[in-house]
């Protein structure tokens, strides 16, 4: 490596400014000394008038003494004058006239006082109070317009806040992104293309102008078009799609016009707008017809994306995780041409983020990564981030100098279940009916075909439960089958089961488990085909307006016949759910009970745990996955 290059890579300490303040800020720093200066002299420094203050009524005994030899009447409203000492000097007084005094003139007559009159002259300070707010207007209209010739972020309400990503530690690639082959792959296009633009000229190909990332949040959006733009080793601007609403009119129009003209400036490079549903959403959908702010701010950008040219070396790249929501007019070709999806990670790629973010940890070499991807199912990488930070958290809170399983463990315990409530005091009937509750849930994921292996049973309130029986799948699943679905229902029913047949009546604590069956059992037949007596169609259609929300937007697309057999459908499923819980508690009654006690006394079984108090078999431990 050259010594110039060293020189460039190396940091340099910022050169302090030349000659001072600039001279926008001496001129200020001028104009406020002189003026603290002028008040000073007129506080501190002005020639005070010596002469001695008297009452009025002193005054009219002076003049009846004939000790009064001079007199200046000033606007009826003060008497200055000289008084006659005993020496013969004479003595300089003022006094203030209370009222008006009509014989106050004939008095000063018959004494020989000498009388003149004046009027009260403007002192330099009321001058200096009267003209000081028009000083202060000009002196802010001049600030005002310096800073809008100079560089100053004062007053700029329509420009970009768009911020340029710079990491001056290393750039983030697609090494640092875990998974996403697919989106990966899409995008080499767009990195390709900003390194060698000639290869597609020469082919007469056209590069997308706009690639809009889709993905459920927390998947890793915004980290993949920050590689992209790491890849490509260009410019990064990030701005969210927050930013161009305002409560100004025509700012947000301003903005996007200013990003825009930002990127031509920095070609090549990637402009990144992050939640565009935030300004993409349809039009005409909101209150105020068509001339609201958002929409003048989306009409600007469909212009912009119109006039723009890949042959500029800008690429326009945008998140959003509600497609459904955005204007037709941004999706259509010639503006984002393409949308790569940025899925949920599986098992292997879960894996894979788990290893990079405990690359940052002290980890034990007992830690088992493969376990740990396969035990947190529908995660995305940033709760997989979450995961380790909360590992960390605990490890540290113990004391430790390493991250352990356990803490892990605990970790994804807090996560999925909620933080353990030890604080909480409970009666011991509480405890007994919610091991009871919990219990009846645990026992039939053993007695179910298709139930997901439990992981774990726990009376330890969490959140807002008293109680959790936890299951995970043994693998990731992208659709369910009817009879998981089912079972489903009957684990959900398995508390309030419990509950009737061991006490004869249920408890308020059955609330959350019939209304996450009814809703199930209504998604089953409403939406998923699986009601019987009932066609393979969907009802209730939703039709969502922008500004309300799903279920006041829901409309009835059915007859009130139809309506009746929706709800013989939804109760014919929820009956036969109830009535497969009861029958296989009531058969294992015995296990039941040895199930509910142990809870009481333990408060939480594993998945071994369970299986050794019921005398059933032990399922063979989960294998980690190869790498």
């Amino acid at each position: 490596m050259s010594d110039d290059n060293k020189q460039d890579r190396s940091p340099r300490r910022p050169e302090l400014p030349q000659g001072g303040p600039p001279k926008a800020n001496r001129a200020a720093l001028a104009v406020f000394l002189s003026l603290l200066v002028l008040f000073a002299s007129f506080f501190f420094f002005s020639d005070k008038s010596q002469a001695r203050q008297i009452p009025y009524s002193a005054f009219l005994s002076y003049v009846e003494l004939g000790e009064v030899d001079t007199v200046q009447i000033v606007d009826q409203k003060e008497i200055k004058g000289y008084l006659k000492s005993v020496d013969g000097s004479l003595v300089e007084f003022s006094t203030s006239i209370p009222y008006f005094d009509l014989e106050l003139l004939s008095q000063l007559r018959q004494k020989n006082v000498k009388v003149s009159g004046a009027v009260a002259g403007t002192s330099p300070l009321r001058i200096l109070f009267e003209l000081a707010p028009w000083f202060f207007g000009f002196f802010l209209i001049w600030i005002m317009m310096r800073q809008m010739q100079g560089n100053n972020k004062a007053f700029q309400f329509g420009k970009s806040r768009a911020k340029r990503y710079v990491d001056p530690n290393k750039k983030t690639t697609f090494d640092d992104v875990a998974g996403q082959k697919e989106a990966k792959y899409e995008l080499m296009e767009v990195v390709d293309y900003l390194k060698n633009p000639q290869k597609f000229a020469k082919m007469g190909a056209k590069i997308p102008k706009g690639v809009l990332l889709v993905g459920m949040p927390g998947t890793g959006k915004t980290l993949i078009a920050k590689a992209t733009a790491g890849e490509a080793n260009v410019p990064f601007f990030h701005m969210s799609g927050s930013d161009f609403v305002e409560m100004f009119v025509g700012v947000g129009a301003s903005r996007v016009r200013d990003l825009f003209e930002q990127g031509r400036k920095s070609a090549p490079c990637i402009l990144f707008i992050d939640e565009l549903d935030a300004v993409g959403r349809t039009r005409g959908a909101g209150y105020g017809g068509g001339h609201d702010e958002r929409e003048q701010t989306l009409n600007q950008m469909l212009v912009e994306m119109d006039g723009f040219d890949t042959k500029d070396g800008v690429i326009i790249l945008a998140a959003t995780n509600r497609p459904d929501v955005l204007d037709p007019a941004l999706l259509r070709p010639g503006r984002f041409d393409r949308q790569v999806v940025v899925a949920m990670p599986d098992v292997a790629e879960r894996e894979a983020i788990l290893k990079i973010h405990m690359g940052n940890i002290p980890v034990s070499d007992s830690v088992d990564v493969g376990k740990l991807a396969k035990a947190t199912p529908g995660t995305s990488g940033a709760d997989l981030a979450n995961l380790v930070n909360e590992a960390a958290l605990f490890a540290i809170r113990k004391s430790k100098t390493t991250v352990e399983m356990d803490d892990f463990e605990d970790a994804r315990d807090k996560i999925l279940m909620g933080v353990a409530r030890t604080s909480l005091v409970i009666t011991e009937e509480e405890k007994k009916a919610t091991a009871v509750h919990e219990s009846g849930h645990a026992l039939l994921h053993y007695f179910l075909p298709h139930a997901d292996p439990l992981h774990k049973v726990t009376i330890v309130p969490r959140g807002r439960a008293l109680g959790l029986a936890l299951s995970l799948p043994d693998k990731d699943y992208y659709s369910r089958s009817k009879g998981w679905l089912f079972d489903r229902l009957v684990i959900t029913y398995g508390g309030y089961a419990a509950e009737k047949i061991v006490y004869g009546e249920t408890t308020t604590g059955t609330a959350q488990d019939l209304r996450q069956a009814t809703d199930m059992a209504r998604s089953m037949v409403c939406e998923w085909g699986m009601g019987e007596d009932l066609s393979p169609i969907a009802y209730g259609q939703e039709d969502e307006p922008i500004f309300l929300g799903k279920e006041i937007a829901r409309h009835k697309d059915y007859s009130e016949d139809t309506a009746k057999k929706i709800d013989n459908a939804i109760k014919t499923l929820l009956e036969g759910a109830l009535g497969r819980a009861m029958e296989i508690l009531s058969r294992e009654r015995q296990r039941l009970d040895r199930l509910a006690a142990e809870l009481v006394q333990k408060e939480t079984l594993e998945d071994l745990d369970v299986r050794q108090i019921l005398g059933l078999e032990i399922a063979p431990p989960i294998q980690p996955s190869e790498a």
